[in-house]
């Protein structure tokens, strides 16, 4: 099993994980041009999608879900809510609703999902297992960790988590107060300081690759994150692979189940 970031940030977040040459998307917050382009760079073939799995209905990651969807001929998956919210731009799409802590089987992968804390109908933490045991963590916009958060990811091989802001940056940020307060509240999105306890916690001596995701252009930088992230996962002795995803460019893609000798020790897309 293998995961290509595509893109990750307010302007759009799309995830492609592969394995039996097929092709699972976890959200679509790109157009079609732009997700093929961005699948074409990271070398994924778009051509054997088995689904697109929504977080939430939020534009930047359910744009290019519906048309992707037709185009594919494959269903879009997502949450009760999040489907009702989408309802009116998913016409001649095939739809299934996962529910929290149900399983759902789409080709060569199980999905587990269960709700986070954003300001979106019916938000989805993601977990993605491959026939081969391996797992996926995937949380992003999420204005606290939960404890079902927690138990979904323990165990994951690969971690993908946000890191939005530093909060100092956001504090003296050009935003208006109001925008501030939504994105450090409860409903918003983690800052460094969170995430790095948030993965520190997630810790275990399976975890290979850890993913930073959905950085704020104006209130954060790679460096940053992943200096922070960094200090947390060193003191639990993490020893696989970091990275943070960019906004412009796919991240190269990452083997799932890579042995943490192998990796390229702290390395930042």
């Amino acid at each position: 099993m293998r995961i290509a970031v595509l893109g990750s940030g307010s302007k759009g977040n799309a995830i492609a994980v592969t394995a039996a040459e097929t092709t699972l998307l976890l959200d679509a917050g790109f157009g079609l041009r732009s997700l093929a382009g961005r699948a074409r760079k990271a070398g994924v073939n778009l051509t054997g999608l088995v689904g697109v799995v929504l977080t939430h209905e939020h534009h930047d990651h359910a744009r290019g879900a519906a048309p992707l969807a037709r185009k594919s001929a494959c269903p879009v998956y997502a949450s009760r809510g999040t489907l009702a919210a989408l309802a009116p731009a998913l016409d001649n799409v095939t739809r299934v609703a996962i529910d929290p802590r149900q399983p759902v089987s789409i080709g060569p992968f199980t999905i587990t999902a269960c709700r986070t804390s954003h300001d979106a109908a019916e938000p989805l933490a993601l977990a993605v297992v491959g026939e081969d045991g391996a797992k996926i963590g995937l949380a992003y916009d999420l204005g606290h960790p939960t404890t079902a958060v927690r138990q979904l990811l323990q165990d994951s091989t690969c971690l993908i988590v946000e890191a939005n802001h530093d909060e100092a940056m956001l504090r003296s940020s050009s935003y208006p107060p109001v925008l501030r307060e939504r994105i450090a509240g409860p409903a918003g999105h983690l800052s460094n300081r969170v995430a790095a306890r948030f993965l520190a916690g997630l810790h275990h001596d399976g975890l290979r690759s850890v993913i930073l995701a959905h950085l704020s252009e104006e209130c954060n930088g790679a460096d940053l994150a992943v200096a922070e992230v960094r200090s947390a996962l060193e003191e639990v002795g993490f020893d696989g692979r970091l990275m943070a995803a960019r906004q412009a460019e796919p991240l190269a893609p990452v083997t799932v189940s890579d042995d943490p000798g192998q990796l390229e020790f702290w390395a930042v897309g």
